[in-house]
């Protein structure tokens, strides 16, 4: 699962694709102008950005450069009606981590949406085992010594968030960013209660919690 956004002016496109990685059960977004996009991408932690290049106050070049220069990590789709390898090569240069050009396979994009994120984030497994627990990040399915255990939708999120990143201390308010939708409501108190239930869920009894505090930092995924 993975944040996404779609930038992206031609309506029933944006949508259509939205749809079909919906399907796959990644959170996805849409921006339709292109200086609303890049304020997007530098105040949201998304993990994939499907970029079209022509688009209403900048376009997907010059969001693409400013972005990478600001720091921005996220992997870049750069998708464009112009095919030629001249394009092409400019959409690389700028910082694009791959170029589709229209009309593209909607089964095609989901594909190199899961390339980007093996090359970028190391999600290539669909299952993860930590400690006890055997996570299937495709069927949606947490088993804790065998056993099932149903985490909710946004639990299943934050668990597979740590699983994915392992070594990193993030403060509530980068989960925030991470985990929910950019134009949430949630409080910094919803991520505190969403971890305070999945480690109810999930922790055993005497050992270390699956989500360690790191005091006056933020969370971290425990010891193995």
């Amino acid at each position: 699962m993975a944040k996404i956004l779609i930038v992206e002016d031609e309506a029933d496109l944006a949508e259509l694709v939205k749809n079909w990685l919906i399907k796959d059960h990644h959170l996805v977004e849409i921006a339709d102008d292109g200086l609303e996009a890049l304020i997007r991408m530098e105040t949201n932690n998304y993990d994939v950005v499907i970029l079209d290049i022509m688009l209403p106050s900048l376009n997907g070049m010059e969001i693409c450069k400013r972005y990478r220069k600001a720091g921005g990590s996220a992997g870049i789709i750069m998708v464009t009606a112009k095919g030629h390898v001249d394009d092409k090569e400019t959409g690389l240069d700028s910082g694009a981590d791959d170029y589709m050009t229209k009309p593209f396979l909607l089964k095609e994009l989901a594909a190199r949406v899961r390339a980007v994120l093996r090359r970028n984030h190391g999600q290539a497994q669909d299952v993860m085992l930590f400690r006890d627990l055997e996570v299937d990040v495709h069927e949606f399915k947490v088993l804790k010594g065998g056993h099932e255990v149903h985490l909710l939708p946004k639990e299943f999120r934050l668990l597979e968030f740590f699983l994915r990143h392992p070594h990193q201390v993030f403060s509530a308010e980068d989960i925030l960013s991470s985990v929910w939708e950019s134009d949430t409501e949630a409080l910094l108190d919803t991520v505190r209660g969403h971890i305070t239930r999945v480690r109810k869920k999930l922790d055993t009894a005497g050992t270390a919690s699956i989500i360690a505090t790191v005091y006056g930092v933020g969370y971290k995924l425990g010891e193995n």
